[in-house]
């Protein structure tokens, strides 16, 4: 576990699960030879790696990846750190596109492995582990004997775009999660299971809240009579609160003009996250994402 004073990524467990992310590109690589690789990085609760596969994977190909990558850690393998040239790298990656493709990006010292925008031009490096070769920069373990057999477990799959761009190919995201013991692995799960029972998209189906309708939008509710209550004694409160601490209840439109909140300084940091304006008669108007400037003009 990270200590307070301790980045994650100059952490033991940052080291672990970037580690496992490897283990278990190699387990996924022998089950399918002809795949292709890209990038796997540890994430906030464990890793993920990506892949171009022949076929779609399936909830028993992780039961099988993750008994493979057990039999791999098993193996006591060295993580070995190699630096190469980029014409070294594009050898050894030849049949791998999406690397040949970083290593370009890392000789011409304007991207990282993953993609992100380099300051100066980085070395060239791979790890292997077993028979398994990827480009990286580390950190790792020393050994797969670091990574427990019973504190790691694979999550989920999802689909990613290659550097996350839509016009690129739809990738297999594989999600594991990684930890020091059993018993951190444990809490973790421990604490998922209890957040599913939380999610506000059961308790409102459960308790009659709310529902979501694909015509109406996503994120955009649907209040059944129970939330109808919830919502008029929640505003009830606020109400008696705000009035026994001597505040005024004012309202204002729910659209403004541009121009109101070019002045206030908010649009410039917030117009990626507002709803696009709408306009009438030459005017932009914006849906209000915060009432602070239309009160200034009232208070």
């Amino acid at each position: 576990m990270l200590n307070q004073q301790e980045k994650y990524e100059d952490s033991y467990l940052y080291k672990i699960r970037h580690s496992a992310a490897h283990v278990m590109a190699q387990a996924v690589m022998e089950m399918f030879p002809d795949g292709k690789v890209t990038i796997g990085p540890p994430v906030e609760n464990g890793f993920y790696y990506d892949f171009d596969l022949p076929r779609n994977l399936t909830p028993e190909d992780l039961q099988a990846i993750e008994k493979r990558m057990r039999q791999i850690v098993q193996g006591k393998h060295e993580f070995k750190k190699t630096v190469i040239s980029a014409d070294e790298a594009k050898k050894i990656f030849a049949n791998q596109p999406y690397k040949l493709e970083l290593i370009e990006g890392l000789e011409k010292g304007g991207f990282d492995e993953y993609g992100n925008p380099l300051k100066e031009k980085p070395e060239i490096s791979i790890y292997q582990q077993d028979t398994f070769v990827d480009l990286c920069r580390g950190p790792h373990v020393e050994n797969t004997k670091e990574i427990k057999q019973d504190a790691f477990k694979l999550m989920s799959i999802a689909g990613a775009y290659w550097r996350g761009d839509e016009n690129n190919k739809m990738l297999q995201r594989v999600y594991g999660t990684a930890w020091e013991n059993k018993k951190q692995l444990e809490e973790y799960l421990h604490q998922l299971e209890e957040a599913k029972k939380r999610d506000h998209r059961k308790i409102g189906k459960d308790l009659e809240i709310f529902i979501f309708d694909d015509e109406v939008g996503p994120g955009l509710p649907l209040w059944l009579p129970n939330g109808g209550i919830m919502i008029e004694e929640l505003e009830k409160l606020a109400k008696e609160m705000e009035e026994a601490a001597g505040y005024s209840r004012v309202r204002t439109p729910n659209l403004t003009k541009e121009d109101l909140f070019i002045r206030s300084g908010h649009l410039p940091y917030y117009a990626e996250s507002m709803y696009p304006p709408m306009e009438l008669e030459g005017v932009k108007y914006y849906v209000k994402p915060m009432n602070c400037p239309m009160h200034h003009k009232i208070f």
